[in-house]
C-alpha cells in the first residue's frame, strides 16, 4: 500500500472577489521508501500540495490519504497528532531555537508525544549520530554552520521514526558544496534507512537527488519522470 496518496485534489483560496485555484485535480501516490522531488515556479501549486501532504492545511476537494488513512476531512486537532507521529519536517530556515542545545532541539518534538526524559534523550543522540554530528551535540545553534544546522533539523526529522519526511527547499539557505553535503545525507536516509523523503525544490539538478521527479504549473501535474541512478 502506498505511503501517500493524493486523488483528484483541488484547493481553491478566495482572494477577496476573486477565486484562486491552487491545485486543479492533482493525483499520484508516493510508495514507502520512495524520494519524490517536486519541482515547480513559484505559484505552481507546489507549496500547497506539501501543505496538504504536511497536514497543515486540507483540501477543497478530492481526497487524501497518509499510511491507509483519509486525512483529507479531519480536524484541526486530528491533524495535529498526524504530525506529531507520522510526519518528519525539514524547513529551509532550520527553525532551531537559538538558546537550546543541538541535542535538545532535536529532543523537542518528542516533549509532546509522551517520551520519557531518558528515551528522548537516547533517540535523540540517535538521530544526531546519524546524521553525523553527536560530537556537537551540547552545541547551540549559533555556535554551528548553516550545514550542522540543518543537520540538526534533519535529526529532529528523523528522532520521531515518523515514516515521512517533508523538506521544503531545505538548501536554499546553504552554498553549494553544502547543499551538496545535505542531499547526500538525504540520500543516504532514504537508501540506507528506508525512510519516505517528499521535498520541494525550485532547482532541477537538486531535484535529480531524488529517485522521481515531479513537475507542477498552474495547479496542474504536467510531468512526472523516474530518475535513473547514476
Amino acid at each position: 500500500m502506498a505511503l501517500v496518496v493524493v486523488d483528484n485534489l483541488h484547493k481553491t483560496y478566495s482572494m477577496g472577489d476573486v477565486d484562486v485555484h491552487a491545485l486543479q485535480g492533482v493525483s499520484f501516490s508516493v510508495e514507502r521508501g520512495e524520494f519524490l522531488s517536486i519541482m515547480g515556479a513559484s505559484g505552481s501549486g507546489k507549496s500547497t500540495l506539501m501543505n496538504i501532504i504536511g497536514c497543515l492545511d486540507v483540501p477543497t476537494g478530492g481526497r487524501y490519504f497518509l499510511d491507509g488513512r483519509d486525512v483529507s476531512r479531519l480536524k484541526a486537532d486530528q491533524l495535529a497528532d498526524i504530525r506529531k507521529y507520522t510526519i518528519g519536517f525539514v524547513f529551509q530556515g532550520f527553525n532551531l531555537l537559538p538558546r537550546m542545545s543541538a541535542l535538545e532541539n532535536v529532543e523537542l518534538p518528542m516533549v509532546y508525544n509522551g517520551f520519557s526524559s531518558t528515551e528522548r534523550k537516547e533517540r535523540a543522540m540517535e538521530a544526531l549520530k546519524v546524521v553525523g554530528l553527536e560530537d556537537r551535540a551540547l552545541h547551540q545553534p549559533h555556535q554551528l554552520s548553516g550545514g550542522q544546522q540543518q543537520r540538526v533539523a534533519i535529526a529532529r526529522a528523523l528522532a520521531n521514526q515518523a515514516p515521512l519526511i517533508l523538506a521544503d527547499e531545505p538548501t536554499g539557505n546553504l552554498d553549494t558544496h553544502t547543499s551538496e553535503e545535505v542531499m547526500n545525507l538525504f540520500c543516504m536516509l532514504n537508501r540506507e534507512k528506508g525512510r519516505t523523503i517528499i521535498m520541494v525544490t525550485h532547482e532541477p539538478d537538486l531535484a535529480r537527488y531524488g529517485r522521481r521527479v515531479v513537475t507542477f504549473r498552474d495547479g496542474l501535474l504536467i510531468h512526472d519522470e523516474k530518475v535513473m541512478s547514476g
